[in-house]
């Protein structure tokens, strides 16, 4: 292994794994700044992946770590519809981080923004006691067929949270409890876990941003019953589905679900059994998913199906400010950073 001897070998490694030339680019990396080609509206998101907090090195790779510090930012533009198309990256690296390890975590990172033909407009390095990525993603509305157009610029509008009202729909795209058997099996096991539980393991260490399925809804989507709210799950659905319908926020509105233990995923129903544990409770709380938690009115829902086919139906809101899940109150309010 060969240790990074200055930010020059770090630049080259960038420089290695990614283009810097771009449509959305004016100027790419090597100035003071970037200079961007923006659409009229953009959607920004930024998100910090530390080790010993979100990833550890003993059971990520190099390319698990640069894989997922891109994915859970694209899942943030994917909740609102939007188009990626660029991004920035701050990274603190220890003293010993080499060559290698980099030129490993770049390809993973690179292949993943050619997939979503993304541009790195540039970034930071500094030294640190342990790796640290921080990430600020970039994207545009996409193009709207006509004759839906609603905004000025004729583009889809960006989805955001709330305005559900009781009697709306609540739907899921992507699966829920996957990662959270991945974390515990991971955390317990290592890399066996990989063995007896490998969707899980993928869907913890390699998360998919559900990007097309937030361009086809942002793309059906208008004002009024046309109205569709979307959320990013990564807290999971116990704490995100109250975001969703505002009750973090005093709207009084409520959720109930109905989640099948035996329509769970494989590998959170076999992991479950095994540790005597609640397949619905796991799917219910377990955060980590990048799954898209959305809402629509009834009578959009035939047309939200069209457009993504193959999502869930997990419920209906409600105006009494409680979350049932399959008629009982959660057994817990789900994981968060600060607590504790």
């Amino acid at each position: 292994m060969t240790r990074l001897a200055s930010e020059d070998d770090f630049l080259a490694a960038i420089d290695r794994h990614f283009t810097n030339a771009h449509p959305h680019l004016c100027v790419g990396r090597g100035d003071d700044c970037a200079v961007i080609a923006c659409p009229p509206r953009m959607a920004v998101s930024t998100d910090l992946f530390n080790e010993h907090s979100h990833f550890r090195t003993s059971y990520f790779s190099p390319g698990d770590i640069g894989h997922k510090a891109l994915a859970v930012n694209i899942s943030d533009l994917a909740a609102c519809g939007a188009r990626p198309l660029g991004f920035s990256l701050a990274l603190t690296a220890p003293a010993d981080l080499s060559r290698e390890f980099c030129d490993e975590m770049l390809a993973a990172m690179a292949a993943l923004a050619r997939e979503h033909d993304m541009a790195l407009t540039g970034g930071d390095l500094t030294r640190g006691d342990a790796l640290s990525l921080c990430i600020t993603v970039w994207g545009g509305p996409a193009p709207r067929p006509a004759p839906a157009a609603v905004a000025e610029d004729g583009a889809s509008p960006f989805l955001r949270r709330g305005g559900c009202q009781p009697g709306d729909h609540l739907f899921l795209m992507g699966r829920a409890g996957l990662a959270r058997v991945g974390l515990l099996a991971l955390e317990s096991m290592g890399t066996e876990a990989a063995r007896l539980y490998p969707e899980a393991c993928r869907a913890h260490l390699r998360p998919r941003p559900q990007v097309a399925a937030g361009l086809a809804l942002a793309a059906i989507c208008g004002t009024g019953d046309a109205r569709i709210a979307l959320l990013d799950v990564s807290d999971g659905l116990a704490r995100d589905l109250p975001r969703l319908i505002g009750a973090d926020r005093g709207s009084g509105l409520g959720a109930e679900l109905a989640m099948d233990p035996d329509a769970q995923p494989g590998e959170v129903r076999a992991y479950a059994l095994a540790n005597d544990l609640d397949p619905v409770d796991m799917a219910f709380t377990g955060g980590e998913d990048y799954a898209l938690l959305g809402n629509c009115r009834p009578a959009m829902l035939d047309a939200v199906r069209a457009a993504v086919p193959g999502l869930t139906l997990l419920g209906q809101v409600t105006a009494d400010g409680v979350v049932l899940v399959n008629g009982d109150l959660p057994a817990s309010a789900g994981f968060d950073h600060f607590s504790g």
